[in-house]
C-alpha cells in the first residue's frame, strides 16, 4: 500500500540532508518552498516541466541571494530538491537550457509566450506551452508564473521592468496560455514585491553588521589611544 508523504515527512528529509541551521533571513523562504513545492507534487494534475524547473531555481537563487557561506547555500538547494524527490542537477540543467533558449532566440520566445500556436517551433518550450495551454485541468503554480515571468525578463527585459508594460505582457500571456491573467499578474506582483522585502532585510542586516564593525574599531582606537597616552605620562619626566 503507497502512503502520500506528507508535509513533515519532506521536512524531516530535508533537515536531515541539511542538518545546520538555516540562516533566519532565508529560513521562511525555504520553509515556504517545502510546503509549496511538495503540496503540488502530491496533486495528481501537477506536470513538472522545465519552465516549472526555470521558476523553482529562480525563486530559490534570488531570494537566497547573498547567504553566507555561499557552500551552504549549494547544500540547501541539494537538501531541497532531494527532500521533494527532485535531482538537483537535473533541474538545474533543465532551467539553465530553458533560460539560454531565451537569450539565443528572445523574439522567437516572447512569440511562443504571448501565442504558443505561433509557427515558431523552439523545443522544449514549443509542447510544454502547448500543453499548459491545452491540457484539461493543468495545474497551475505560483513556480509556473515565475518560470514565465523569468523567460520574460530574458527575452524582453525593457517590456519587463516597466509597470505597464510588464501588465499588458502578463495579460497576453495569461490569456494565451488560458491561466487567468489576473491570476499570473497578482503572483509576478507579489514575487517582485516579496523580493524588494527580503532585500530590504539584507540590506537592514549589512547595515547593523557594518556599524557594529565600526563601533568596534572606534572602540579599539580609543582603547589604544587611551594606552597611548598613559604610557606618555607614566614616561614624562618628573
Amino acid at each position: 500500500m503507497n502512503t502520500v508523504r506528507t508535509v513533515s515527512d519532506t521536512k524531516k528529509d530535508f533537515y536531515k540532508a541539511f542538518p545546520k541551521p538555516v540562516n533566519q533571513v532565508y529560513r521562511r523562504v525555504v520553509d515556504e518552498l517545502l510546503v509549496e513545492v511538495h503540496l503540488l507534487k502530491v496533486n495528481q494534475t501537477f506536470v513538472y516541466d522545465s519552465i516549472f524547473a526555470l521558476g523553482l531555481v529562480t525563486t530559490f537563487d534570488r531570494f537566497t541571494i547573498g547567504y553566507k557561506p555561499e557552500t551552504d547555500r549549494f547544500a540547501i538547494f541539494h537538501a531541497l530538491c532531494s527532500s521533494l524527490q527532485f535531482d538537483s542537477d537535473r533541474l538545474r540543467q533543465e532551467a539553465t537550457a530553458l533560460s539560454d533558449l531565451a537569450v539565443n532566440s528572445p523574439n522567437e520566445v516572447k512569440k511562443l509566450l504571448t501565442n504558443p500556436d505561433s509557427a515558431t517551433d523552439l523545443e522544449p518550450l514549443s509542447g510544454q506551452l502547448q500543453t499548459i495551454a491545452t491540457k484539461e485541468n493543468f495545474k497551475y503554480s505560483r513556480l509556473l508564473a515565475v518560470g514565465l515571468y523569468a523567460l520574460l525578463e530574458i527575452s524582453d527585459p525593457e517590456s519587463s521592468a516597466d509597470h505597464a508594460k510588464r501588465e499588458e505582457l502578463l495579460k497576453l500571456v495569461g490569456e494565451s496560455l488560458k491561466l487567468g491573467s489576473d491570476r499570473l499578474i497578482k503572483d509576478i506582483d507579489l514575487y517582485r514585491s516579496n523580493l524588494d522585502k527580503i532585500e530590504q532585510a539584507r540590506q537592514m542586516i549589512a547595515d547593523m553588521v557594518e556599524a557594529e564593525r565600526k563601533k568596534r574599531t572606534s572602540k579599539a582606537a580609543a582603547t589604544n589611544e587611551a594606552a597611548s597616552t598613559s604610557e606618555s605620562t607614566s614616561n614624562a619626566p618628573n
